[in-house]
């Protein structure tokens, strides 16, 4: 008898935690999983623009609720390293992809693997050789590039020695920031441009490049970096040289170092670009193709022009001094 009522005793003790289990249970088959989303940039360390262009994604990932992983090799250079880290991501896989393809061709055969996966596919910034992607967000480069010529153009002499210091050669914004240049300066009366070097996107590397050019082209009168590393490792050198003033320098992005350079005269212009825009509206996006949302298929920010005459004004200050989460 003792054992019977104590048999009853546990089915009784028994019967409220399954009921709460199988509540439990339901609740997690009726709860809709968190929409993964794998960001992939072209860089995740030392250029400022990446940093803010990340705070983004997360700003976005927060408000609409979803997980956001980030993926990048340290430098722009490391292209080999960023085609991995997308296979790899294709393998999950997401609900869909946001990427800067850090070269023109070479992420050609990784996008055509995310659209046989059926993966949704955004591209920010640096698009890819092909119609691959449901949307572009990006800096309407090529107008970048011209206004950076533009600047440059307006501080020149009348026939005028100009040197390109690029950053990853092979990239989508490289390929069309030096367009932009070039279909400036080229149509300007006794302008030659001596040639386009290549940063690989490191400012030491960019340092390196204009020295020796200042060394060999005494008659240089203007230089145009088209990233951050460049314009910054080309302002040291022209500082370093005692030609600020003499050869002008317009450049790209914004950092403490090229807010330095503004104030002191040795960089004249530089266009600024929108990245945490460009993050935001890139998971914004991914999520409205999730939800099966049509979407546009060009997204083109703005770009700002960025002078020390203009420099201190409250827009501009938030331009050059973005939030960013350390």
């Amino acid at each position: 008898m003792k054992s019977y009522l104590s048999m009853r005793y546990i089915v009784m003790l028994l019967i409220p935690a399954l009921i709460v289990g199988y509540a439990i249970l339901q609740w997690s088959k009726d709860e809709p999983r968190p929409k993964k989303i794998i960001v992939g940039v072209k860089a995740v360390e030392e250029i400022e623009f990446w940093r803010v262009l990340i705070e983004g994604v997360n700003t976005a990932s927060r408000e609409f609720g979803v997980d956001v992983s980030v993926v990048g090799p340290p430098r722009e250079i490391q292209v080999d390293l960023q085609i991995q880290m997308l296979q790899e991501a294709i393998k999950q896989p997401p609900d869909a992809i946001v990427m800067a393809a850090g070269d023109y061709n070479r992420l050609v055969p990784t996008v055509e693997s995310i659209r046989k996966a059926g993966i949704p596919l955004i591209m920010i910034d640096s698009a890819v050789n092909g119609d691959y992607a449901q949307s572009l967000i990006a800096t309407d480069n090529f107008n970048a590039g011209q206004k950076a010529a533009v600047e440059l153009a307006e501080r020149l002499p009348v026939n005028a020695k100009v040197a390109i210091v690029s950053f990853v050669q092979g990239t989508s914004t490289q390929i069309e920031r030096e367009q932009g240049v070039r279909s400036i300066l080229e149509q300007r009366e006794g302008t030659e441009i001596v040639g386009t070097y290549y940063s690989e996107g490191m400012e030491e590397r960019a340092y390196e490049i204009t020295m020796e050019l200042l060394r060999e082209r005494p008659d240089l009168d203007g230089i145009v970096g088209l990233n951050e590393p460049s314009t910054v490792g080309a302002g040291r050198a022209i500082g370093e040289q005692g030609l600020v003033g003499k050869v002008k320098l317009v450049g790209f992005d914004s950092s403490i170092k090229e807010v330095k350079l503004l104030e002191e005269g040795v960089l004249q212009s530089t266009i600024v670009q929108k990245p945490f825009s460009i993050g935001y509206l890139g998971i914004k996006t991914a999520v409205s193709l999730i939800e099966g949302d049509k979407v546009s298929p060009n997204v083109y920010t703005d770009s700002v022009i960025i002078n020390k005459d203009n420099m201190y004004t409250e827009e501009n200050q938030k331009l050059l001094f973005p939030f960013v989460e350390e």
